[in-house]
């Protein structure tokens, strides 16, 4: 499968941006678990927030629970990032990736739990 998420941006703290991630490919899209992580300058890679294949199940790192939001079209082939109440500390490149699991179980936290990443997109925040 293929992915490029869009949708970053400039946006003040306190601010709102809605990032989406299209997939394309010959398998079903419902077949991928998905997530989303980010990458600050001069950091390691991080989870940020995970859906399983229905939907139905999510999970977050817990600096952005409560702020960020994790959802998917299955017949848009398009799983997406609402993030509210920004922060400077949110600022990262975001990258979605995909995992070719058999069951409903939600993919790990980890860059290696998942087996397609897309380009990423720029968030960045200002104080």
């Amino acid at each position: 499968v293929r992915l490029q998420a869009s949708g970053g941006g400039l946006v003040q703290a306190g601010g709102s941006l809605r990032l989406s991630c299209a997939a394309s490919g010959r398998t079903s899209f419902s077949n991928y678990a998905l997530g989303w992580f980010r990458q600050a300058p001069g950091k390691e890679r991080e989870f940020v927030a995970a859906i399983n294949r229905s939907g139905l199940s999510t999970y977050y790192t817990d600096s952005v629970k409560g702020r960020f939001t994790i959802s998917r079209d299955n017949a848009k082939n398009l799983v997406y990032l609402q993030m509210n109440s920004l922060k400077p500390e949110d600022t990262a490149v975001y990258y979605c990736a995909a995992a070719d699991l058999r069951s409903q179980a939600l993919a790990g936290s980890k860059s290696y739990d998942y087996d397609y990443w897309g380009q990423g997109t720029q968030v960045t925040v200002s104080s």
